[in-house]
């Protein structure tokens, strides 16, 4: 296991440094989005003024408060609670998060599926995982809301974050086929083999 002090964007070889159980905290720009962002991205056509390209993106959909912009409040939000959503149901946009923006980490909860596995396998990227209930804790890493696209689709709207110390994250998937989950999927069947066999209990 190692730790990285990352600043997005990243390279592709940065990216692919990355192994499952390392840890990994975020310096500078992260992205904001969630369900309806990408529905419209990639769905409807619709396109960001936002360069991705080599930065990391977090499954939100932020509580903010709107405020007079500022330099403590650039994009006229402050920022209330930022929390992380459930990253399966965003499962089919990671390939195209990553060819179509060049997107190289994504965070959330509870993990991805094989298609994203292999996405970051091919193209170079990670899964970062956080801890569901901490939003109090991560609210605290973001420093301001830079800017904000898409907007009209207002909470789950596109946000650039400025973030320092955010982290540390848990890489939970890779770009050589590693998976926390399917890891923890396989011990659980294995326990479950043992114990039923303990019972007596064919299967």
């Amino acid at each position: 296991m190692a730790h990285h002090e990352l600043s997005p964007p990243l390279s592709e070889a940065q990216a692919r440094a990355l192994r499952v159980n390392d840890t990994v905290t975020l310096n500078g720009t992260l992205y904001g989005i969630r369900d309806a962002t990408q529905i419209h991205m990639f769905d409807r056509g619709r396109k960001t003024r936002f360069d991705l390209s080599g930065h990391a993106v977090i499954h939100t959909a932020p509580n903010v408060k709107q405020v007079a912009r500022s330099a403590r409040c650039p994009a006229g939000y402050l920022p209330a609670c930022i929390g992380t959503t459930t990253s399966d149901r965003m499962e089919r946009f990671t390939r195209p998060l990553m060819a179509q923006y060049g997107v190289r980490l994504v965070i959330g909860k509870g993990g991805l599926r094989d298609e994203s596995l292999q996405a970051l396998r091919e193209l170079g990227g990670a899964y970062l995982a956080i801890i569901g209930g901490a939003a109090a804790l991560e609210t605290t890493w973001v420093e301001a809301i830079e800017d904000v696209d898409l907007d009209d689709l207002h909470p789950e709207s596109l946000w650039k974050f400025r973030v320092r110390g955010f982290g540390p994250l848990v890489v939970a998937m890779d770009s050589h086929g590693g998976s926390l989950y399917a890891q923890v999927k396989s011990d659980s069947h294995g326990r479950r083999a043992k114990a039923l066999a303990s019972l007596g209990v064919k299967t």
